[in-house]
């Protein structure tokens, strides 16, 4: 599915192809609750790197999260970027440097999207006390990570367009 989204002041538009475009992943991490969360944690989506076209480039920044308690004992930058429009400050997308998906914040999709089915709530260890966490019968939590891939989850739970 083609994904259509924006920034609120419009500087920034894109597009990408989904074969997840369901928002079942909320990620409650200090870094995702802080720059995009508005819920507590920040929804995001899977999508294909090499169809992602962005408009409005120029109005881009990228913000790199501190990580703490590494294993030199100082603090380094994460590897991850998190993308957002410098004129008005909305949260757009993440993604590795070398990995073929981009990560795009459900907020920002402009594209009707489904209601999901399930919801995958990672992370949370760190979520916020008063963050209100689905617990659904279909509904997967992990206190970091899903040892299972976001792929297979999403297959088996009828989020994946074929």
């Amino acid at each position: 599915m083609k994904l259509e989204g924006s920034c609120h002041c419009q500087a920034v538009r894109f597009t990408c192809d989904s074969k997840i475009p369901t928002p079942y992943a909320r990620c409650y991490c200090s870094i995702c609750r802080k720059t995009a969360g508005g819920g507590g944690y920040a929804i995001n989506l899977d999508a294909f790197r090499k169809s992602m076209r962005v408009e409005g480039r120029k109005n881009l920044s990228v913000y790199r999260a501190r990580i703490s308690g590494s294993k030199r004992g100082r603090s380094e930058r994460s590897s991850l970027r998190r993308y957002f429009c410098k004129k008005c400050g909305s949260a757009l997308w993440a993604a590795e440097p070398d990995s073929d998906y981009v990560h795009p914040f459900a907020s920002a999709i402009d594209t009707p999207l489904e209601k999901p089915k399930a919801i995958l709530s990672i992370m949370l260890e760190f979520a916020a006390p008063w963050a209100r966490v689905p617990s659904g019968r279909n509904d997967l939590r992990c206190a970091r990570y899903s040892d299972r891939s976001y792929t297979r989850w999403a297959r088996e739970h009828g989020l994946w367009e074929d």
